[in-house]
C-alpha cells in the first residue's frame, strides 16, 4: 500500500522555483569568480555539451553567448568523441558542460577529453560533488536542491538562471536584469494559474501538439515539447518559427494544437507573421509569454515581462504547470513517467 499522490513531487518542485531563483541571485559572487577566470583566458569560441533538458539550456546559453558576448558558439556532438574518437585542437576554446546530475558518462568523457586538448572546461550542474565537476577546471553550482520528480522543472529553470548569471558576469554585468527574478517568478505562477487550468481542460484530449518560438524563446519551445511528451505522452514536436514556415506548416490543420512561446522583444515580434499563417490554417493556438496578448491565439497564458534575454527563465514556468495538469487529467503520474529514469546514461 502506498500513500503516494501522483504528481505531488513535480507540483512541489515547480512551486519552489521563486525561492531558488532568489537564492541563486544572492550567490552571484561565486559565479562571478568563475566568470573572472574565463575572462582571463579570453576564449575565442564557446562549445556547449549537454543532453535532454540540459541541451535546451545549452541552446539558451548559445544565444546568450552569441548576442551578449559576441562570441561564436556551437553545440558539441558527444558521439564524435565517445564513438568516433575525434581529437580536435581546442586551444582558446571554452567548453561548458551542462548536466543537472553531472553523472552522464558521455558528457564526462567529452569534458575530460576537451580539457586534455587545451580547452578551458566549465561544469554547470546541480550536483556539486558529481564526476563532471571533478573533471572540469571550473564549476558553477546551480543549487536547486534534490529533484525527486523524473521530469526536470526547478533544475532546468535554475540552470537557465545560472547560465545567464555566468554570461552576464563575463561581459561585466551586475545581474540587474534578474535582481527581482524570484518575485517575478512568483507573480508569473500566480498570475497564470487560471489560464493554465483552462488550458488543461481545453487540451486534455489532444494527441498531437506542435510547439514553436524564435530567438531566446526557441529553447522554451523545445523544452515545452519535451515536457509534454515525457509527462503526458503526447506526440509533441518543436520548431523554430522560421523553420515552421519552411515545410512543416503544411501539416498544420484544424486538428493541430500549437503552443507558441512569444515574449516581448525581437523574437516575439518575429512570431507575428508565423502565427498569422498557423491561425489561418485553422490550428488551435495557445500563446504563452509576456507578448501572448499581441498574437492570434485561441487561449493565452500571461508571463511577467522582463528583458528578452531573461524571458526563458519565466516563460517555461506555466508550461511546466500545464504539463503537470495534463498528465494528471489524462490519468498519468508526472512524477514517474513510464520508461524514464532521473539519470540517463548514454555514451
Amino acid at each position: 500500500m502506498t500513500d503516494h499522490q501522483p504528481g505531488r513531487h513535480m507540483a512541489a518542485e515547480i512551486a519552489q522555483q521563486p525561492a531558488i531563483f532568489a537564492d541563486l541571485v544572492s550567490r552571484r559572487s561565486a559565479i562571478s569568480a568563475v566568470a573572472d577566470a574565463i575572462r582571463e583566458r579570453q576564449p575565442r569560441f564557446v562549445l556547449l555539451a549537454a543532453r535532454g533538458s540540459s541541451d535546451h539550456a545549452a541552446i539558451y546559453a548559445k544565444y546568450l553567448t552569441e548576442v551578449l558576448l559576441q562570441l561564436p558558439a556551437g553545440l558539441v556532438s558527444p558521439s564524435t568523441t565517445t564513438l568516433y574518437g575525434a581529437q580536435p585542437d581546442l586551444r582558446d576554446v571554452l567548453v561548458v558542460s551542462v548536466s543537472q546530475s553531472g553523472g552522464s558518462p558521455d558528457l564526462l568523457e567529452v569534458t575530460q577529453s576537451a580539457r586534455a586538448r587545451g580547452a578551458l572546461t566549465v561544469a554547470v550542474t546541480n550536483t556539486a560533488d558529481s564526476p563532471l565537476n571533478g573533471a572540469a577546471e571550473l564549476a558553477v553550482d546551480v543549487g536547486a536542491g534534490v529533484e525527486q520528480a523524473v521530469a526536470a522543472t526547478k533544475t532546468y529553470s535554475a540552470t537557465l538562471l545560472a547560465l545567464y548569471l555566468l554570461v552576464d558576469a563575463i561581459r561585466g554585468g551586475n545581474g540587474a536584469a534578474v535582481a527581482g527574478i524570484g518575485e517575478l517568478a512568483q507573480s508569473t505562477l500566480d498570475g497564470s494559474a487560471d489560464a493554465v487550468a483552462e488550458a488543461v481542460q481545453r487540451y486534455r484530449f489532444v494527441d498531437r501538439v506542435l510547439t514553436t518560438g524564435r530567438g531566446y524563446s526557441l529553447p522554451s519551445a523545445l523544452e515545452s515539447a519535451l515536457k509534454l511528451a515525457e509527462t503526458s505522452y503526447l506526440a509533441a514536436r518543436a520548431y523554430s518559427g522560421a523553420d515552421l514556415l519552411h515545410g512543416p506548416v503544411a501539416a498544420v490543420d484544424g486538428e493541430t494544437a500549437v503552443l507558441a512561446v512569444t515574449s516581448a522583444g525581437k523574437g516575439g515580434e518575429a512570431m507575428h507573421d508565423v502565427l498569422d499563417v498557423v491561425h489561418g490554417r485553422g490550428a488551435d493556438v495557445l500563446a504563452v509569454g509576456s507578448a501572448s496578448d499581441k498574437v492570434a491565439a485561441a487561449l493565452r497564458i500571461p508571463v511577467a515581462e522582463t528583458a528578452e534575454e531573461v524571458a526563458p527563465i519565466l516563460e517555461i514556468l506555466p508550461v511546466q504547470r500545464l504539463a503537470h495538469g495534463l498528465a494528471l487529467a489524462r490519468g498519468g503520474d508526472p512524477d514517474s513517467p513510464r520508461g524514464l529514469n532521473k539519470i540517463t546514461r548514454t555514451r
